[in-house]
């Protein structure tokens, strides 16, 4: 078995943002050399998400109305953990979106389903954060 790991860097502008990683992450499993076996892709930071849906704007424009209902930036003071800080809602949006996805390799493709793409959700930007890409395999 064989085994790749790297390290994709963002730094968004924003405070906010849904990313398709998924050409980094088919450029990591062309590199690497495997045809059959599974990726990890995780956020390494504790205020941003990996997670799997599809690439459409209607869809990303509603996770931002519908995240920010669940768990709104503002008033910051509604928060414990925002004394000196301003992310709380940040932290309780990656619990939301997840930390990670794992998905299948075959014949050194991501096996996906339709219309399935990996995105990087950044939610307290405007600083370098990273996301790890495992693969292993055959």
């Amino acid at each position: 078995m064989k085994t790749y790991r790297k390290e994709l860097w963002f730094e968004v502008p924003t405070r906010r943002a849904l990313i398709n990683i998924t050409p980094q992450v088919d450029a990591c499993l062309k590199e690497s050399g495997i045809r059959e076996g599974l990726v990890l892709v995780n956020a390494m930071h504790i205020t941003a998400s990996v997670f799997i849906n599809d690439d459409e704007s209607g869809l990303h424009h509603d996770y931002e109305i519908w995240l920010e209902k669940l768990a709104p930036h503002e008033p910051v003071s509604q928060y414990r953990h925002n004394v000196g800080e301003d992310n709380a809602d940040a932290h309780m949006k990656r619990q939301i979106m997840g930390r990670e996805v794992v998905v299948a390799i075959t014949e050194g493709r991501l096996d996906f389903g339709t219309w399935e793409r990996i995105f990087y959700g950044e939610f307290d930007g405007r600083r370098r954060k990273r996301v790890l890409v495992k693969i292993i395999g055959e």
